[in-house]
């Protein structure tokens, strides 16, 4: 018989179709929502969540856990001086237990924060280690292993044979891919077109039509990286990767910044996801992106915050509120609504990740990751009727009180139950502080 979890005279935020806010009990059994608002009397578990709002877990669909060991260790560089000086030699500096403890910390993080469920590029060593990580901690994730063969100031650790790398990525995919009942999947992840090359994008777009795979890669997030594509192969970075078959309902491009009118059509036609990064995007002086013109175009459009090493932290309440602000600034105070924002850091995330039947939305069948929110705190009083509006704009990440990942509470009131939060903190860092003694061991000009 599967337990039963009971959360208790909450307000529920559905994001579903109808974006439907009900009073009531919500009722779980097993991995799966079974009623939503009707009175349920009794379960194995009860939470109360009277005065308290109830929302979907949040879904991150850019994040790179390798680097949250990194956070503050690269701040105020554009884009590629970013890469070469600081996050590549810091990623070849890893081993597999600096991963491990990165990834850590990072699934620490996001669970206080109320993300439940992210879409991940690592580095491209050690990545089993996040999968193991993943597995252990019941966090929701599709992991891929970054893919480098080409590219000026490119560390020698991370420099891979075209075929190696293919290989490694398709023996985590046959191992990974589908475990813990789904919970856990593998992604094709090639870091983007200035550092693959054209055999290994071919190759990848392959695979994964071949598999049924996402394809999570970069692309225009900074001018420089784009005049270098366009250098490289002649074309536009979007019509690029099209070209190769690296465009559709499969592929999550990271960014999209900087696109002429052609790239916008290509992503709207083919039904490709962009993955909007507002707060890296603005720290490393990419630019803001045209999220208001590709979500009147049709673009599928969700929300991450990239990697601590470029935000620095992993709150999707900050993205949420800084997307809508941006396109406000630009479009005015109609553009992007809190309704919209809200939808991007759940359903629309969901959808990035193939993933919107399973989950991003409170409705009966649905996986359940949930969140209960706390809206009785000073900067949420008073109680807005547009209780949507409040969540995008005033709340925060100390707000999430209990967190669900698939039927299982991983958060109560505040204490993660599947990760010990002071030897999280300690384990990173002293492997932060190992990471850098390596680094300099190795003569690289900090």
């Amino acid at each position: 018989m599967e337990n039963s979890l009971l959360i208790k005279g909450g307000t529920i935020v559905t994001v579903d179709p109808g974006d439907a806010v009900v009073k009531g009990d919500l009722l779980v059994r097993g991995n799966r929502i079974e009623s939503v608002g009707a009175e349920v009397d009794s379960a194995d578990e009860v939470i109360d969540a009277r005065g308290r709002v109830v929302l979907p877990g949040f879904i991150q669909t850019h994040i790179h856990l390798c680097q949250t060991l990194f956070r503050g260790s690269a701040d105020d560089l554009p884009l590629i001086d970013w890469l070469k000086k600081r996050v590549w030699p810091m990623e070849a500096a890893h081993t597999p237990e600096s991963i491990r403890a990165s990834a850590r910390l990072s699934i620490a993080e996001m669970i206080k924060g109320g993300t439940t469920c992210a879409l991940t590029m690592e580095t491209v060593n050690h990545t089993e280690e996040v999968f193991r990580v993943v597995e252990e901690t019941g966090f929701r994730a599709t992991v891929g292993k970054c893919m480098m063969d080409k590219g000026d100031g490119v560390p020698e650790a991370l420099n891979e044979e075209t075929r190696k790398s293919i290989e490694e990525s398709l023996a985590l995919f046959e191992k990974w891919n589908g475990r813990a009942e789904g919970r856990i999947r593998a992604c094709f992840a090639p870091r983007f077109a200035v550092s693959c090359t054209r055999a290994l994008l071919s190759e990848v777009s392959r695979l994964a039509r071949e598999r049924g795979a996402i394809v999570h890669t970069h692309a225009s997030e900074n001018r420089t990286e784009c005049e270098m594509v366009e250098r490289d192969t002649g074309m536009r970075n979007v019509l690029y990767l099209d070209l190769l078959g690296l465009t559709g309902k499969h592929v999550a491009l990271a960014h999209c910044v900087h696109l002429d009118e052609e790239e916008m059509q290509t992503l709207a036609d083919t039904g490709t996801h962009v993955l909007h990064c507002p707060s890296s995007n603005l720290k490393l002086g990419s630019g803001i992106a045209r999220v208001h013109e590709m979500l009147e175009r049709g673009i599928s459009v969700s929300l991450g915050a990239d990697g601590a090493a470029c935000n620095n932290r992993l709150d999707i309440f900050t993205e949420m509120r800084t997307a809508a602000l941006l396109q406000k600034a630009l479009h005015g105070a109609e553009a992007l609504p809190a309704r919209r924002a809200l939808r991007m850091a759940t359903i629309d995330g969901a959808r990035a990740l193939g993933l919107e039947n399973e989950t991003g939305s409170i409705e009966e069948g649905k996986r359940a990751d949930l969140l209960i929110l706390n809206t009785g705190r000073p900067h949420m009083t008073p109680a807005s009727s547009e209780i949507i509006s409040s969540i995008v704009y005033s709340a925060q990440p100390d707000d999430v009180e209990t967190a669900v990942i698939d039927g299982r509470i991983v958060m109560r009131e505040r204490e993660l139950l599947t990760l010990d939060e002071q030897e999280i903190i300690d384990e990173a860092s002293r492997e932060a502080r190992l990471l850098w003694n390596r680094i300099g061991e190795t003569g690289e000009n900090f």
